[in-house]
């Protein structure tokens, strides 16, 4: 009994000669006395070893002797709220500030904001529409009625059972709501998000960017979309860059294209990227088909135009040669880094 009072009472003068300097002490003074497992527990455990006739002599003191250490600890708390602070509390204001790493953009709105920046320099502006579409913009007025083979080119996210409500498949949807709009002269850049029903893979995803243009104006002729594709492809891969046109189908075009640009990774020597052909493809165009132009009430004698679509992802993978379109939406630092914020 006198040895385990002895070691109490010991604990009981180091509770009240205790002197924090500061509170990363302080939580140690805690811990050690109120804590899980604290010395405390082990002299309270050690009342089972007493005869009954000393255990409330001993019950005391272990009550005095907590009591001491709670009373303690709300006295040291309260004079460190009351400024009573040590120079390790004060933080040292002279010291350097903490580095912020400055992001960077993303690769796509890397190059989104470039092909935007290169058409507005030939006098093309900007428009943007909904992305969940109706049937008329998205397919109807681009001349693709609901019996028309053209719908099987893409596969669609309906959002409605009668099939009018949709995630529109391409931004050309709104080149019709700017022709309803908008009396010519018509010069504008449709850059967003589209959707289509496909199996994610390296080189396809159910949602991707596209950027589309239009021109309807007097006398606009296939010869002025040539020259417009080819100031792009040498602005945003070089000046040595080449383009040429395939035959091809659209139903809102007529005629319509293909268009490739020598390849950039291989300067057309053949490589796996361009199949071994020189030549890789960007996009598609053509001069709008007139019955697009009746659709939306335009005089087609007058009026003719031009219509292009490119998918920032695949100018994208093509400017920074990257083999996995599926890295542009994981969000991995360690990819996203790699990009700076100009082109």
């Amino acid at each position: 009994m006198q040895e385990i009072s002895d070691k109490a009472n010991a604990v009981l003068e180091e509770i009240k000669a205790a002197t924090p300097a500061n509170t990363d002490e302080l939580e140690l003074f805690r811990i050690k006395y109120l804590g899980s497992k604290s010395v405390l527990k082990d002299l309270f455990g050690a009342m089972g070893q007493l005869p009954g006739e000393r255990k409330k002599e001993y019950g005391q003191l272990m009550n005095t002797l907590k009591a001491s250490a709670e009373n303690k600890l709300e006295e040291l708390k309260a004079s460190f709220e009351n400024g009573k602070q040590t120079a390790k509390d004060i933080p040292d204001l002279t010291a350097p500030g903490i580095d912020i790493p400055l992001g960077t953009r993303h690769p796509l709105s890397i190059v989104r904001n470039r092909m935007i920046e290169i058409f507005s320099r030939i006098g093309f502006v900007v428009a943007e529409g909904p992305e969940i579409e109706d049937d008329w913009h998205n397919f109807t007025a681009l001349n693709t009625p609901q019996d028309h083979p053209a719908r099987d080119m893409q596969d669609t996210f309906f959002l409605s059972e009668d099939k009018n409500q949709l995630l529109r498949t391409h931004t050309s949807s709104v080149q019709i709501r700017m022709m309803e709009s908008q009396k010519p002269p018509l010069r504008y850049i449709f850059p967003g998000r589209v959707y289509r029903n496909e199996t994610i893979s390296a080189r396809a995803h159910c949602t991707f960017h596209q950027v589309e243009g239009l021109y309807i104006d007097d006398n606009v002729s296939f010869a002025d979309l040539k020259q417009t594709m080819l100031y792009f492809a040498q602005e945003m891969f070089g000046r040595n860059t080449e383009i040429r046109f395939r035959p091809s189908f659209f139903p809102f075009t007529e005629p319509s294209a293909e268009m490739d640009i020598t390849c950039t990774i291989c300067n057309q020597k053949g490589c796996a990227v361009c199949k071994h052909t020189g030549w890789v493809e960007i996009g598609g165009c053509g001069m709008v088909d007139p019955a697009v132009l009746e659709n939306c009430k335009l005089d087609t004698k007058k009026y003719s135009g031009f219509a292009f679509g490119m998918g920032i992802e695949r100018i994208t993978m093509l400017r920074y040669q990257v083999n996995d379109l599926r890295l542009y939406f994981e969000n991995d630092v360690r990819f996203l880094k790699q990009f700076t914020s100009a082109v």
